[in-house]
């Protein structure tokens, strides 16, 4: 069956944050992704989580000033340290609530290195957080986002995830409305490269919407997606701004259904 799960950094984003739990539960998730939950206190998600019987799957590392347009840590030479001091407090933050997998944003090319450089940067910061993850049993993922959102994003194809280190541990997270605005295809993706994905997320292209309000064929990507081997989550990532989940109710229907038969 379809893992799906609700990023409530973008879901439900009119809503005061424990509300975003009740949303989430009453649309019909059993678990969650928050983008970095470093905002709140163990205790309080925990608590929000445990009222709401909702499962925290995935949550990425710190990444210092990305999302202020900045370079961010994994792939920026000189912020060694902070990359590992930020690993440290998102393994606490991890163990405490149980996810299952943690996610590495790679980060823009810094002005004045060289992408060699960078790239050198980022394979030793995944080597460390994959080991680290793996020592707690936590999967390891690298994201690849387009350079059209994010310019001078450092790894934003198949082929430049390819070319990561190989590491165990170490997965891919494939957000499929970033892999559509590189033109990358979606289908061949997931059944050649299935086994490296450990996260899945998703959204319409070309507005970033839900599945329905753009031109990706989601009904063909869900089946294929539930069709695969794969046995990890599918977070729904999309720009939300009235709690409209109408997508979701053919998936609940057909795996009721499928319930039923078996």
């Amino acid at each position: 069956m379809l893992k799906l799960c609700a990023n409530l950094s973008m879901l439900f984003s009119h809503l005061p944050w424990p509300d975003r739990f009740a949303a989430a539960r009453a649309a019909g998730f059993a678990a969650v992704e928050i983008q970095f939950p470093y905002e709140h206190t163990v205790e309080q998600l925990q608590e929000w989580l445990s009222q709401h019987q909702l499962k925290l799957v995935l949550i990425n590392a710190p990444a210092g000033d990305l999302m202020q347009g900045g370079t961010g840590l994994a792939g920026t030479p000189g912020k060694e340290a902070e990359f590992a001091s930020g690993l440290q407090q998102c393994l606490h933050y991890a163990r405490q609530l149980g996810v299952e997998a943690v996610n590495i944003l790679p980060g823009r090319l810094t002005e004045g290195s060289s992408r060699q450089q960078a790239l050198d940067t980022l394979h030793g910061n995944l080597q460390l957080a994959a080991t680290a993850l793996a020592e707690q049993h936590i999967r390891c993922t690298v994201e690849a986002i387009n350079r059209h959102d994010m310019p001078g994003f450092l790894i934003s194809t198949v082929d430049e995830l390819q070319q990561l280190p190989d590491h165990p541990n170490l997965f891919w997270q494939i957000d499929l409305y970033h892999m559509a605005r590189m033109e990358q295809p979606l289908a061949s993706l997931l059944t050649e490269h299935w086994p490296r994905i450990g996260h899945l997320q998703f959204a319409d292209y070309p507005g970033r919407g839900a599945p329905g309000s753009g031109s990706l064929d989601f009904a063909s990507l869900f089946s294929q997606i539930k069709a695969l081997p794969y046995a990890f989550w599918s977070g729904a990532e999309y720009r939300d701004n009235n709690g409209d989940m109408g997508w979701l109710a053919p998936l609940h229907a057909q795996q009721v259904g499928a319930a039923l038969r078996d």
